[in-house]
């Protein structure tokens, strides 16, 4: 069947993206069900026990605090998909009745735990606050009494949000550590692999420069065993059956070797951008010759070589540098003599100028022609990659006159440097330091060395810390800033307004009851007091008139004394001077009678 759509036919428009509607109608689960019920009963409980002590079902206000307990159970329901939108209705419900306050902090500590972005919320703060402002003015509120609410606003909305904020970014940080903990696990477990990949190329370098060497001096002899005239037919046919032997066993050899190197040269050329293939592993070294002894034996194995230049140069190098100048020698007589056979071979050992040596094997052009045999390619890589692991160079290319030349110059000793180098390499972070740099506790001097691998999850976990960090000291400062700014903005305005609200005891002195109100208005501060809450409360003002208040001295540190003047048809008809520290201890002394 054909499902591709015939032309001009209607196609299915691909199903939108789910939004945050869907995932509001969307059944939640049944923890995130039980969690919003028993928080609605939680907040809930301290409106319902205004309403219920005693019920008054009369009063509208009443039934304005049942609405308002069913627009509390939608904000807590929506909080999950629209947190800010809930807080900010928990907010408005505070102007129904003062327990819906109880709400707010969890609300917005909430908010600060589920919102990804922090614009949404800050918007929504200074709308609250430039709303409750401009209702204050409307409504004729004192800044003392409309400077509170501004407080309480930062107390129980900003610093819970700033809090809620600061544990989401801490889980985010948590999460981002675990995760690089696993990937430095996963890389562990690669380099493990590869240190077994470079081990079985190690041992089939091994095989290689030994056994291939081996091999190849035995189908020498046999060669020559060949072709002497003292032997007869048979024996002729068993040495010509003993040199097809030894190169049958070679090409075997070099299979097993290439089932050996095939899967670590292909992990270490992933891992390796150069290509090497060798290992800085060392082989054991055949203690039992010194390259004198080697030519010696490829001698008397048939191969026409001869050494020339100090033979006991290499004597005064390091074991593996000495091993490493035997193997070069070993493998470039074995190619010598499985590619040229018959063609003479010269060994050169000279010093070099920081006490290492100089390895030069040339052979001549082949007499007979070069042998069509297979050249498996991986002898030469090796040693290349062993003399370059040892800070030393080997160079392997054809003479002008038909022959080849392999030179070697290996330092007397491994470079330091570059073993330091190689350690830092393995010694890969574990996962218990991923986690400790997760929480902030790795000290600066345990940070990752310059050979470790260049990891984008250490520069997200990095970027993590600082953020929880810049989220820990906002949550601290932004509040603690807010409230200095706030106030130090009513320290002013309190001060500004003492200093205007004075109504000197000589000129109170001077006023009299039945005064016209335009008279007395021009000896009165063009500002009244705003410390007048002990007098309001404890002497009712005179029904139809309008009262204002004053002090006698600009002490912002405490009144002692207020002036109350009260004007009704145009004239005063109350002058009151009132102890305000008399009028607290009174009050104080009917509400414990009451």
């Amino acid at each position: 069947m054909n499902d591709s759509a015939a032309p001009g036919l209607p196609t299915t428009p691909a199903p939108p993206p789910p939004s945050r509607l869907r995932a509001l109608v969307r059944r939640p689960s049944r923890a995130a069900l039980v969690k919003d019920v028993l928080l609605y009963g939680v907040l809930a409980l301290p409106v319902l026990g205004g309403m219920l002590s005693p019920p008054q079902p009369a009063r509208a206000s009443w039934w304005l605090q049942a609405a308002g307990l069913g627009v509390l159970a939608a904000a807590i329901a929506s909080g999950r998909a629209w947190p800010a939108p809930a807080l900010l209705t928990v907010i408005a419900l505070t102007l129904v009745h003062g327990n819906f306050v109880f709400a707010m902090p969890v609300l917005s500590y909430l908010a600060g735990l589920r919102s990804a972005r922090a614009q949404p919320l800050l918007w929504g703060f200074l709308g609250v606050f430039v709303g409750g402002a401009l209702l204050s003015a409307v409504r004729g509120t004192q800044v003392t009494a409309w400077f509170p609410s501004t407080v309480w606003l930062v107390l129980l909305g900003v610093l819970p949000w700033l809090v809620g904020r600061y544990w989401r970014q801490y889980q985010e940080l948590l999460r981002a550590g675990w995760e690089r903990a696993e990937r430095l696990e996963h890389q562990q477990r690669i380099v493990a692999e590869r240190e077994r990949l470079r081990e079985r190329a190690r041992i089939a370098q091994d095989m290689h420069d030994s056994l291939g060497h081996e091999l190849a001096l035995i189908a020498v002899r046999a060669g020559a065993l060949e072709v002497a005239p003292e032997l007869g037919d048979r024996h002729r046919a068993a040495a010509a059956e003993l040199r097809t032997g030894a190169a049958d066993a070679t090409d075997h050899l070099r299979e097993i070797i290439g089932l050996l190197r095939d899967d670590a040269a292909d992990e270490h050329a992933a891992d390796d951008p150069s290509g090497a293939a060798g290992s800085s592993a060392p082989p054991a070294r055949p203690a039992r010759e010194s390259i004198p002894d080697l030519v010696d034996r490829a001698r008397a194995s048939g191969v026409p070589v001869h050494l020339t230049g100090d033979a006991d140069v290499h004597a005064g190098l390091g074991p593996m540098a000495a091993l490493t100048a035997h193997r070069v020698v070993q493998e470039a007589i074995t190619n010598a003599a499985k590619h040229a056979p018959g063609a003479a071979v010269t060994v050169a050992l000279a010093p070099t100028g920081t006490g290492g040596t100089t390895v030069t094997v040339a052979n001549d052009p082949p007499p007979d022609g070069p042998p069509l045999l297979p050249s498996g390619g991986r002898g030469l890589a090796g040693l290349t990659d062993r003399v370059r692991l040892l800070g030393g160079t080997l160079h392997a290319a054809p003479t002008p006159a038909g022959g080849f030349r392999v030179t070697a110059d290996i330092p007397a000793a491994p470079d330091p440097a570059a073993d330091r180098a190689a350690d830092r390499s393995l010694a890969a972070p574990t996962a218990r330091d991923a986690l400790r740099a997760a929480l902030g506790l790795t000290p600066a001097a345990a940070a990752p060395a310059a050979g470790e691998w260049p990891s984008e999850s250490a520069r997200h976990l990095a970027r993590e810390r600082r953020r929880v960090r810049r989220g820990l000291i906002t949550a601290i400062a932004a509040p603690a800033a807010l409230m200095a700014v706030l106030g130090a903005i009513m320290a002013g305005y309190y001060v500004f307004v003492t200093l205007n609200s004075v109504l000197l005891p000589a000129d109170y002195g001077a006023l009299s009851v039945g005064d016209p109100q335009h008279r007395v208005e021009r000896a009165l501060p063009p500002m009244q007091t705003p410390d007048t809450g002990t007098v309001r409360a404890a002497v009712p003002e005179p029904a139809g008139a309008d009262c204002r208040y004053y002090r006698p001295d600009a002490n912002v540190l405490g009144v002692g004394r207020i002036y109350r003047l009260c004007f009704a048809g145009g004239r005063l008809i109350a002058k009151n001077d009132y102890d305000t520290h008399q009028l607290g201890a009174q009050r104080a002394r009917d509400q414990e009678d009451q």
